[in-house]
């Protein structure tokens, strides 16, 4: 893979010509409340022409919405008496073309690497990511809810993404790091990058990189399940008031519900997003529900980020984007969670 100089009036024509070929979503600066059929929720349609503008930290919304559609179509169907296929599921035709998601921060594109495994075996979530390619910016500057570093990342960090780009004075070191990377870099005629840049940034990365934090190499080496019971979910229970905004907006979290609904005799069968947070959403048919209460889908929330997830998978399932802290109406830090989880631990 290469890696290259590239100015911004370059990388406004390279823009251009993406479009041509491709649908092209830059974030929208507002976290709309639903999508149409140009562009997902938090993102829209790059506009030929327009400056490129990029939120510092993570976008509004995450970029799961371009893997989990809201909603998902899995099958389609007709109950129309005189229909030839009556009763019958039919596979939707999915969209082939690439589609190019531009301004994707680090922290989401970990997202995008987590969420691979435990769909790994998904059709329709790997399908999506085989038409996704993930153009990203590292970050220069952060808001006061980021805490990558502390979940083991970096702002520099360019894994899961397709083309990374590295501010500098005069223009961005563009890091090719795929094959779908090199079809979007086809044909252009940039000027490698200097061994003195790439020193630069490889310098600026190593700085930027702590790996584990202290409170991570804690929680991996404790016995979370001894915590089930600590009285600290009595208080986040009593605080959270189950509005699932949190995993609505978090990158890694994926829970799905699935429905059939039909209109004037045509159904399809639909997957949605879902919370573990919302009551219904772990009520059994018979009516039990073994996470009745607020305390037990709040404690689930936190534990299956930071003990079933990495127990399964390895790996903690946050990326430290912040996104739920910015957008708890009842002020719940995670960051707070996991130093009190730590203090729990250290008095046992």
């Amino acid at each position: 893979m290469q890696t290259v100089m590239i100015s911004p009036a370059e990388l406004d024509a390279l823009i251009e010509k993406w479009q041509t070929y491709y649908a092209v979503y830059v974030p929208a600066l507002a976290k709309p409340a639903a999508a149409t059929t140009d562009w997902a929720p938090g993102w829209r349609r790059f506009v030929e022409g327009e400056p490129l503008i990029l939120p510092v930290g993570p976008t509004p919304a995450s970029v799961k919405t371009f893997y989990f559609p809201q909603p998902e179509t899995l099958l389609s169907f007709s109950l129309e008496e005189n229909h030839p296929d009556k009763g019958a599921m039919r596979e939707p035709v999915k969209s082939q073309g690439m589609q190019v998601v531009l301004g994707v921060r680090p922290c989401d594109a970990a997202s995008v690497l987590l969420n691979q495994l435990p769909f790994i075996e998904d059709p329709l979530y790997m399908a999506n990511c085989q038409r996704t390619a993930l153009v990203g910016f590292t970050c220069t500057s952060r808001l006061s809810t980021c805490f990558c570093t502390e979940m083991g990342g970096s702002p520099l960090h360019s894994a899961g993404l397709d083309l990374a780009l590295s501010s500098l004075e005069d223009g961005f070191i563009l890091e090719v790091l795929s094959e779908k990377g090199e079809i979007l870099v086809a044909g252009c005629n940039l000027v490698p990058a200097s061994a003195s840049d790439m020193a630069g940034l490889t310098a600026r990365r190593q700085g930027a990189a702590p790996g584990d934090s202290v409170q991570l190499q804690l929680l991996r080496s404790c016995a979370l399940n001894r915590l089930y019971e600590a009285p600290m979910w009595q208080a986040l229970g009593e605080a959270c008031i189950n509005c699932g905004a949190c995993t609505f907006i978090c990158p890694t979290c994926f829970c799905f519900d699935i429905q059939d609904e039909v209109v004037q005799g045509q159904g399809r069968r639909i997957r949605y997003w879902d919370s573990c947070m919302f009551p219904l959403y772990s009520q059994h048919t018979s009516g039990h529900n073994p996470r009745g209460k607020k305390l037990q889908r709040t404690r689930n929330r936190f534990l299956h980020k930071l003990k079933y997830f990495p127990d399964r998978f390895g790996p903690f399932s946050c990326v430290g984007c912040g996104r739920c802290i910015g957008d708890c109406p009842v002020n719940i830090d995670i960051r707070e969670v996991l130093s009190d989880l730590v203090r729990c631990t250290e008095l046992e």
